[in-house]
């Protein structure tokens, strides 16, 4: 290895330098605009912070790590990397539609498939000042009972049977004494933005069935796994990572005790 910096370290100071350099395009893009800016003006600054923001983690990943391959969503796939050792998997911006909204929910992912694990993981919220990583010391935390609890969904592509589920597991916590305030559902933009709500205490679970790709889905799983957050597919299966294609079909990330809880309700809302 060309730098003595351990993985982790190298991932979460990569992710935060391409954050800063997200936030420094947006806010000189929007300094310039003289009107409010219409769809097509944003979609500019949107693919060009998904390039600049591609090309500082790949350049900095390529000079630290020269022997590695390298799987994002702004680069062309290599199918080599799937017989490869190490594989670091990168999205240089989700949430892509809340940037250019000048949101604060988007994130940098940087995680390292590596030995057929993952290792090295960072979600990078650069709007929120914040950065998560498997670096980052853990303090357990119990579930909430001074407010309803609350399910994370894409706002654009909703679980089908998201209404369902959350009625069902409203009764069952009620049931079980958990929590006497109910459920509630709220959106959240990026993948790491919305495990970030679970791991600020603002929210509990986040559920996705419609399928996305192995890099909205590599760093955030394993910053939540490592905060002792539950990951997996809806069925409880594990997620596993450098496919072909590269396809998550489905995600469940919760609080750990809210987690078999959950599970139930999702079998009763699809009536299994």
């Amino acid at each position: 290895m060309s730098d003595d910096r351990d993985d982790a370290t190298l991932s979460r100071d990569i992710a935060r330098e391409a954050g800063r350099l997200l936030l420094q395009m947006r806010r000189e893009f929007y300094d310039e605009q003289s009107s409010p800016v219409d769809k097509q003006t944003a979609n500019r600054l949107r693919d060009a912070a998904d390039a600049r923001s591609n090309d500082l983690i790949l350049e900095r990943l390529h000079a630290a790590r020269p022997q590695d391959s390298v799987l994002s969503e702004e680069a062309k796939d290599d199918e080599s990397r799937l017989s490869a050792e190490r594989v670091w998997i990168v999205d240089p911006l989700d949430g892509t539609w809340e940037y250019g909204q000048n949101r604060k929910d988007f994130a940098v992912h940087i995680a390292l498939w590596a030995h057929g694990e993952l290792h090295a993981c960072t979600v990078d919220l650069p709007a929120q000042d914040i950065t998560r990583s498997v670096l980052d010391p853990v303090t357990p935390s119990a579930l909430p009972t001074d407010r309803p609890l609350r399910l994370v969904a894409s706002r654009s592509r909703p679980p089908a049977t998201l209404e369902a589920t959350r009625e069902a597991l409203e009764r069952i916590v009620r049931q079980a004494k958990v929590n006497d305030f109910g459920v509630e559902i709220i959106d959240v933009g990026s993948v790491g933005a919305k495990v970030g709500e679970i791991l600020a205490g603002r929210a509990d679970a986040y559920l996705h069935d419609t399928g996305f790709y192995e890099w909205d889905v590599a760093a955030p799983y394993g910053v939540a796994e490592h905060y002792g957050l539950r990951a997996a597919h809806i069925d409880g299966s594990p997620v596993t990572f450098n496919h072909m294609p590269p396809y998550v079909e489905d995600l469940v990330v919760a609080h750990a005790e809210l987690y078999p809880y959950l599970r139930q309700a999702l079998a009763e809302a699809s009536g299994s």
